[in-house]
């Protein structure tokens, strides 16, 4: 499904805001807020038009003010026509909560056609913005719903409000603007009891309340799951991620490695890139990297400006085959702005670089390197690590999962597990009927060159990384990372002079420098694990028992083994992916509300290669 561009609300300063008053009157009274978020660990709010966020500042000013408030709050917010940062800022120029102000206008993202999750104090409050046509957007999300502020053009369409019923919590409450006869019997035929039609003098509204009279057969959302304790196997990018994910929720998180350390495998190359991505269809692929890469901007950058993490976020440039033209006439048809990506001529773009580039180029200013052990190590700060640790078999207990041995013995007990070490999470959960999944280990090269340990010098130097036939990137020190070589199946653990060769061609073809291949030049080699379809493998992992039932033709019907994930083949994306992976599995296993399109989810799933070939047999 191709994606239409976002476009931005005009503001003339003239509309009328609600005031706090009128949102607590309207929407938290009749919600019954802030009665129903106490004494919970995690309260969902849905919004169905976030408008100018005028809404979203009240209800975060009310749980700041409210001594027995829930211990996190989620707000998902639909928004059609979003506004631009500048023009957010002037709407809340008057706000008695300038301090909100100030995060929500910091944090606001780029106007692209995603969910853009978005978290405040700590990870206490969360925003969940959805860019789009409403009834569209809300077909995909993932959430299960607390309270709803129904207001806007969609809220009196029927289908809308069947769509916002399948997304009910048990018990959820509707407080909605007016008392419009066609929005009452809307909500009544999808389920919703109509209690009371308020009517003070300046704003009558609706209350109603979930109680179907049957639960109709359908995608079952997220069921919510109190902090407890888990267990992630694997201490590279995907697994540090989750860990520090759930941590951040209140988890008490152990991580096993075989290795003695974190990130000694793939993740332990000295630098590694993160970008978007842009293809001129729009498809799967290009919307998830691209929502990757936001969440990766939003997570990384102010780690690598507070020096947390070693490297940099000054942005990226990716060399183009196309010439200028059509690359400015592609953005113009996708309408992504240019916080996002821009396109930049050969000048202006080896200007950036500081070399001579052999053509245009993708600016990603969102973009950058790090070095993935200065992240893993940051991700799994505070939390519990296990080394060599070899799982050697998994079994299902009445509190779980049980870790085994070598021996049969019980290394440890969880009621969730998240496997997040690579090709080994298939040979784990082979034994329990889970199908094999199409994925291959690649020998990869990379090289470094450098000048201060040899008399020789490298000039021009590079000021930015690189991305095209390869990267190259230039490390703190002065080093230049450039590579990496590519082979499946290649076990071979050694340097090899053929493979600085291949990198140095590509380097320059990409860049022009020619480093000598000198004592200065240096590699290290690594095995990145990748799918057949180049996408990560990421969620809750389809039960022993499965069925051929027709609702199964989705890989979002698949039932569950309960307490199982696993995160793995991030392929040579792994820095990208990571935060969002993270965050994705951390909601999955929380039930709240997950951070990606359905569509999307679908293409990450672990069972969907078990709905292509049911879907084989059936043509």
């Amino acid at each position: 499904m191709k994606t239409r561009a976002v476009v931005a609300a005009p503001f003339d300063g003239s509309a009328e805001h609600p005031t706090p008053a009128r949102t607590r009157r309207v929407f938290g009274a009749g919600n019954r807020l802030p009665a129903r978020w106490a004494g919970r660990s995690d309260f969902v709010l849905l919004d169905t038009d976030f408008g100018w966020g005028h809404h979203f500042i009240h209800t975060w000013l009310a749980w700041l003010e409210d001594d027995a408030r829930c211990e996190r709050v989620h707000v998902v917010a639909l928004l059609q026509h979003p506004p631009t940062r500048a023009d957010l800022a002037r709407a809340h120029a008057a706000s008695t909560a300038p301090s909100l102000v100030q995060a929500l206008v910091a944090a606001w993202p780029a106007l692209t056609p995603n969910l853009h999750a978005l978290s405040f104090d700590n990870g206490r409050v969360n925003l969940l913005l959805a860019f789009g046509p409403p009834g569209m957007l809300l077909r995909e999300l993932r959430c299960s719903v607390d309270a709803f502020f129904l207001h806007g053009t969609a809220a009196c369409d029927s289908r809308f409000i069947q769509a916002l019923a399948r997304r009910a919590a048990p018990g959820a409450t509707v407080a909605g603007d007016g008392v419009d006869v066609n929005l009452q019997q809307h909500l009544r035929s999808a389920g919703f009891v109509v209690q009371t039609a308020h009517h003070p003098p300046d704003q009558p509204f609706t209350t109603a309340v979930w109680a179907p009279r049957f639960s109709a057969r359908g995608l079952a959302m997220p069921a919510p799951r109190p902090p407890a304790a888990a267990v992630v196997v694997g201490a590279g990018l995907a697994g540090a991620a989750v860990a520090q994910a759930l941590h951040q929720r209140g988890w008490q998180v152990q991580v096993w490695d075989e290795l003695a350390r974190p990130a000694m495998a793939a993740s332990g190359n000295p630098g590694g890139i993160f970008h978007g991505s842009l293809h001129a269809q729009d498809g799967p692929h290009a919307r998830l990297l691209r929502a990757a890469a936001l969440q990766a901007t939003r997570c990384l950058q102010p780690l690598l400006r507070s020096a947390a993490v070693v490297g940099s976020a000054a942005g990226l440039l990716r060399l183009s085959s196309s010439p200028l033209r059509g690359m400015q006439a592609l953005l113009d048809e996708q309408g992504l702005p240019p916080e996002f990506v821009s396109a930049m001529g050969v000048e202006e773009a080896s200007e950036l670089a500081g070399v001579a580039l052999p053509g245009p180029a993708w600016l990603y200013p969102g973009g950058g390197w790090l070095a993935p052990p200065s992240l893993v190590e940051h991700g799994l700060m505070g939390l519990a690590f296990c080394g060599q640790r070899h799982v050697a078999a998994l079994r299902p207990c009445l509190a779980g999962w049980q870790l085994l041995g070598a021996t049969g013995d019980v290394l440890a007990e969880t009621a969730v597990l998240v496997l997040a070490n690579a090709g080994d999470a298939q040979r784990l959960l082979a034994p329990w009927g889970a199908a094999a999944w199409p994925l291959r280990h690649s020998r990869g090269q990379i090289s470094g060159f450098s000048p201060a340990s040899t008399a020789s010098s490298l000039q021009p130097h590079l000021r930015l990384p690189l991305a095209g036939d390869g990267y190259a990137l230039p490390l703190q020190d002065g080093t230049l990372l450039f590579g990496a070589s590519a082979s499946v199946d290649d076990p071979d653990p050694t340097v090899r002079d053929a493979d600085h060769q291949h990198n140095l061609q590509r380097l320059a073809r990409l860049s022009g420098l020619q480093p000598d291949a000198g004592p200065g030049l240096w590699g290290r080699v690594a095995w990145r694990l990748q799918s057949d379809d180049r996408l990560p493998v990421a969620g809750p992992v389809p039960s022993r028992v499965m069925s051929d039932h027709p609702l199964f033709d989705q890989a979002r019907r698949l039932p569950r083994a309960d307490g199982l994930f696993v995160c793995t083949a991030l392929g040579g994306r792994g820095i990208t992916w990571a935060p969002l992976l993270g965050e994705l599995l951390a909601a999955q296993i929380c039930g709240t509300p997950l951070p990606l399109e359905q569509s999307l989810l679908d293409a990450i799933d672990p069972g969907r290669w078990l709905v292509r070939a049911a879907r084989r047999q059936t043509e």
